[in-house]
């Protein structure tokens, strides 16, 4: 997502740097290349245009400060524009005062709407939020099957009624269960088609009509591009829907479908499909999406990611224990198991800053060569004794020889894994050495970077 319109943005900047002052010729000549970088993107070409005229009217005439270069703060500029045409804040769900929140889902066949619903439904429970699905995709063979199997995989009751497509009876009789059943939200799954036509566009006004949903959410496709703006802007020309959800991010979007479709509807994006396991949706915060696309990372994003993933009692007695004995290996694979529960160490470097795509090209190149790594590591871990993971300096090399050998792994990946473990123990001893008596700055997470490299 973005990787190559973070990249083309960076060399435009990049040609500005050092520069005591930002002329107007300056200014012409970076944004030249922007323009280029956006349109193929495929942003719309209106909104390039009107984009550049803001940042070049904020930008000429910026001088050099104390701090803050010129290309710098044109950064800023066009990172604050960025924002605005992203949304320029963060719009959740709308939750009714009178339960149940009625969401019903729309968009094409193939968008990946009935999966959002179950990703969805996950995240909303996850929250706290009792909820429910309804199954009115009563047309494409399978819908209702997979539905309920993803229900039965999260745990969500999903209300389906086979054998007849009244979709309209379908979807009150399921809210009036979620009524009874005191759901806090209620998601009405419905169906699509290859392409916009009035039949499908006239049942789904039907069904707005009768279930007054608080919110209708347009689920289209983020690899379609330009495509993906003008299906949204048909859905919406009928149904006036309320918010939108860009699916197949993690793919080789372009972007363009992210930065254009607020800007052409005004209608927020509110969430996005990273990818195809159900804990893969995320929120939508416009500020954060443009720091990632200009390289400035997301730690806010991945702070938060961290604290839903890892374990809190686990974190908590590692961290007790690695600041009064130190770290062992035994705390190392506790660690490495907390990482993987993030999920792809290419997506969580995407949220530091600084890192460019030739550095996630090197990371995505050695989980192409070694997918299963981590189990690897852990492999190794489990072959030496308790004694040894205590006291990893008791490795020496015919130890090490049969490790690797009871492994099934090199003793050169033997040998990595505890160059490894002796840098993020030095790493964890300088954290842990923040805290001072009274407390100080609190420990990040054991496992938070364990395995980066």
């Amino acid at each position: 997502m973005f990787d190559e319109l973070s990249e083309k943005l960076e060399a435009a900047f990049a040609r500005l740097r050092g520069r005591g002052v930002l002329t107007e010729a300056d200014i012409k000549e970076g944004l030249r290349e922007v323009r280029r970088v956006l349109l193929e993107a495929d942003v719309n070409f209106a909104l390039t245009r009107e984009f550049l005229e803001r940042v070049e009217k904020k930008a000429v005439g910026v001088t050099q400060l104390k701090t803050v270069s010129p290309a710098q703060q044109l950064v800023k500029v066009v990172y604050d524009e960025l924002t605005a045409m992203l949304g320029e804040r963060r719009e959740g769900l709308k939750l009714s005062s009178v339960p149940p929140t009625v969401v019903m889902m729309v968009g094409l066949q193939g968008s990946g709407k009935t999966t959002t619903a179950a990703k969805l439904a996950r995240k909303l429970k996850a929250e706290g939020r009792q909820t429910r699905l309804i199954a009115a995709d009563v047309y494409r063979p399978a819908a209702i099957d997979q539905l309920e199997t993803l229900g039965q995989q999260l745990d969500i009751p999903v209300y389906a009624e086979r054998g007849h497509q009244d979709v309209i009876k379908i979807a009150r009789n399921g809210i009036d269960q979620a009524r009874r059943g005191r759901d806090r939200v209620v998601i009405v799954d419905t169906a699509g088609r290859l392409q916009i036509d009035d039949d499908m566009m006239a049942e789904r006004e039907k069904l707005k009509a009768a279930i007054k949903p608080d919110e209708i959410l347009l689920v289209a496709d983020g690899m379609t591009g330009q495509d993906a703006v003008k299906i949204a802007q048909g859905f919406d020309a009928r149904l006036d829907v309320t918010g939108v959800i860009l699916t197949k991010m993690d793919g080789d979007a372009r972007g363009g479908a992210a930065l254009s479709i607020y800007g052409v509807l005004k209608k927020p994006i509110k969430y996005i499909g990273v990818g195809e396991k159900t804990d893969a949706l995320e929120d939508f915060h416009p500020d954060r999406m443009a720091g990632r696309i200009l390289q400035q990372g997301d730690i806010v994003s991945l702070v938060e990611k961290a604290q839903g993933a890892f374990d809190e009692d686990v974190a908590r007695k590692m961290e007790k224990k690695v600041r009064k004995e130190g770290m062992d290996l035994e705390d190392f694979l506790t660690a490495m198991k907390q990482m993987e529960k993030l999920g792809p160490l290419e997506g969580l470097l995407k949220m530091l800053p600084g890192v460019n795509s030739k550095m996630l090209k090197q990371v995505k190149d050695a989980q192409a060569a070694d997918p299963k790594r981590m189990k690897h590591l852990e492999a190794i871990v489990l072959s030496m004794t308790k004694e040894e993971r205590k006291k990893p300096e008791l490795m020496n090399g015919s130890r090490r020889a049969r490790v690797a050998k009871g492994s099934g792994r090199s003793i050169q990946e033997v040998n990595r894994l505890l160059e490894q473990f002796r840098e993020m123990q030095k790493m964890m001893k300088k954290v842990a050495g923040g805290g001072g008596p009274g407390g100080g700055r609190r420990m990040m997470p054991p496992g938070m970077f364990g395995g980066l490299r």
